[in-house]
């Protein structure tokens, strides 16, 4: 079966004075309708590229993409051109931005803002706003409003027709990033990538969002790739966790699997590093180091470096192997332990 979103060996250099940065090394990740991944991993991983470079959100240059395939139901994204990718942005990929602060404009009304994705989204796919390719221009801002409006009624902002016409400085933080739900789903994407769209929230408004995801994955059949260094997000939200490490991934799978019996050092050390009741003041674990210079990044595993089981095998690339079925992990040393 084809999935949604593949990713295959996907390899991205970010250019510079300083030289190329391998930013993604043999990404790889497959994703299907109704699936949450959790993308998790230290700021500087690339997380972040990766959810962008679905959506070809990146500039080229300095990006260049030396090696693989991103594929939206089969059509591989790399080759399209600016005008077929405009096509796909908010109708078939929607994303949700970090700061919604930043990602929503303060000159304009909330109202504008919805109705014109929503009209750019109609562009190529009229049904979206119920009319015909003959309709005129007044017909389709008004059925663009009409959706506007029921699409922050879905998202949980109250009198929407009223505050349709209010600006983002009159929302509170949590509201604002119900806006950018909205505006990321008035096109009926396929895919949603939510790239740290819980940041800036308190944990009550948090959990909200969160439970709001959930709630449209539900009700529209989408397959979502949620971005976040929190783990506990992951665990509450997501169905299935990669994690991420200096450009590469290092373990991947369902979340019962990953975060029930992490296999790779990196992703024990990320567990062990989160505060739970248990652990005495003082006794929590951090990870020593920091993620590598990518423009001279480590030879073979990029984890070796910081990896206290490290030996001379991992100076090679480490192959991929499954540990169980879907739960797949790069690491020489825990695949000698799997066939000891």
């Amino acid at each position: 079966m084809t999935a949604l979103l593949e990713i295959r060996d996907l390899h991205l250099s970010m250019h510079s004075y300083e030289g190329a940065a391998r930013v993604l090394d043999g990404v790889s990740l497959r994703v299907n309708k109704g699936e949450i991944w959790g993308l998790v991993g230290e700021t500087g991983c690339g997380k972040s590229v990766t959810g962008l470079s679905v959506s070809r959100l990146l500039r080229t240059p300095p990006a260049e993409y030396t090696r693989g395939e991103i594929l939206l139901d089969g059509t591989d994204v790399l080759t399209l051109d600016e005008r077929q990718m405009r096509s796909l942005r908010g109708r078939r990929v929607g994303m949700i931005f970090q700061d919604p602060t930043t990602n929503l404009n303060p000159a304009f009304r909330i109202g504008t803002q919805l109705i014109d994705v929503a009209l750019a989204a109609a562009r190529h796919d009229p049904a979206i706003l119920g009319l015909g390719r003959g309709a005129g221009r007044r017909a389709r801002v008004a059925a663009a409003r009409k959706l506007a409006i029921a699409m922050l009624t879905e998202v949980g902002i109250p009198a929407a027709e009223s505050r349709l016409d209010d600006y983002p400085h009159q929302f509170s933080g949590g509201m604002r990033q119900r806006v950018l739900i909205a505006m990321a789903l008035i096109g009926r994407p396929d895919l949603l990538i939510a790239d740290e769209p819980t940041t800036a929230l308190d944990v009550s408004v948090q959990a909200q969002i969160l439970a709001l995801l959930k709630q449209m994955v539900a009700a529209h059949d989408m397959g979502v790739v949620l971005i976040t260094h929190n783990l506990g997000v992951v665990a509450q939200t997501c169905t299935h966790v990669a994690v991420m490490y200096a450009g590469t991934i290092v373990e991947q799978g369902p979340i019962r699997d990953v975060l029930g019996d992490p296999a790779h050092p990196y992703t024990q050390a990320l567990m062990r590093a989160i505060p739970t009741r248990d652990v005495a003041r003082g006794a929590l674990q951090g990870l020593a180091g920091s993620v590598p210079n990518l423009i001279h990044p480590p030879r073979g595993c990029r984890f070796a470096p910081r990896c206290a089981l490290a030996r001379p095998s991992c100076a090679q690339p480490p192959a991929v192997h499954e540990r169980a079925p879907g739960h797949r992990v790069a690491c020489p040393v825990v695949e000698e332990a799997q066939h000891a």
